[in-house]
């Protein structure tokens, strides 16, 4: 899996101001790529737009031969919960997207994703994308020093659930800096109070995976693509998030993304 963690690492001002440059870029990638997504447009021509900018941009992509990833993002359509392969797949009317990107820029990674409609999007899958992206607020919401791991998976479960969707186990959250995966795993489910604390100057990778059948997954035989078992639909949205002593800051942003494509 698209996992190699490194331990917890608790950031310096002036390492979250460098994490913060990664995540404008990031942020701005999003904004460049909710313009141009369409029906007709290939999904690896998504894959080279986001390069060329984040390289033009003075940055690498965080994934790009991140364990041998041969691609700058993550693209994952419909049914693909994450780690979706950029290819030749043409997006078609009805289809939602999943964009997951990393920016690494002076030492530090960003690291979020969006979930974009193409066209006309069913009723049940404008609510899951709802679901999915306030679900992620939540969890945010309760990201303050002195909680729990398990307050953030407990929020997003909680709530996803009794709206009667599903969490994906298998995937989590993460922490951030500069290592792309660094401890603590942040799961989507838990126990209210359990888990590592939240400590001031931890950053975060909170990302809720929610499906719209059943939870389970499988992975394809390329060795990265995660699939639902029943072939519904997943979305998936994720911020880097930094703990401080008051309220959480979102470091990445969504502010760039077409309004046409807002949630």
């Amino acid at each position: 899996m698209f996992w190699e963690r490194s331990k917890i690492s608790y950031k310096s001002i002036e390492e979250v101001n460098l994490i913060r440059e990664s995540a404008d870029i990031l942020g701005r990638v999003h904004g460049l790529l909710s313009k141009e997504i369409k029906e007709g447009l290939t999904t690896i021509k998504l894959d080279s737009l986001a390069y060329d900018f984040i390289m033009d941009n003075k940055s690498k992509p965080s994934f790009l031969k991140y364990r041998d990833f041969p691609n700058t993002l993550c693209v994952s359509v419909n049914n693909t919960v994450v780690h979706g392969l950029p290819s030749n797949y043409v997006l078609q009317d009805g289809d939602i997207v999943s964009i997951d990107c990393g920016v690494l820029k002076n030492g530090f990674h960003a690291d979020s994703a969006y979930t974009y409609r193409v066209g006309n999007i069913t009723e049940d899958a404008k609510r899951l994308l709802k679901t999915t992206y306030d679900s992620l607020y939540k969890g945010i919401s309760v990201s303050k020093s002195g909680q729990r791991v398990g307050d953030i998976g407990f929020t997003v479960q909680s709530y996803c659930e009794n709206l009667g969707y599903s969490v994906v186990r298998e995937l989590v959250g993460h922490g951030v800096g500069a290592s792309l995966h660094e401890e603590p795993e942040v799961p989507n489910f838990g126990q209210r109070g359990k888990g590592h604390k939240l400590i001031k100057g931890m950053v975060l990778a909170i990302e809720p995976m929610i499906n719209l059948g059943r939870k389970e997954v499988y992975q394809e035989s390329d060795g990265w693509t995660v699939n639902t078992v029943d072939g519904k639909l997943s979305a998936h949205f994720e911020h880097t998030v930094l703990i401080t002593d008051k309220n959480p800051e979102i470091l990445t942003t969504f502010e760039y993304i077409s309004e046409h494509q807002k949630v």
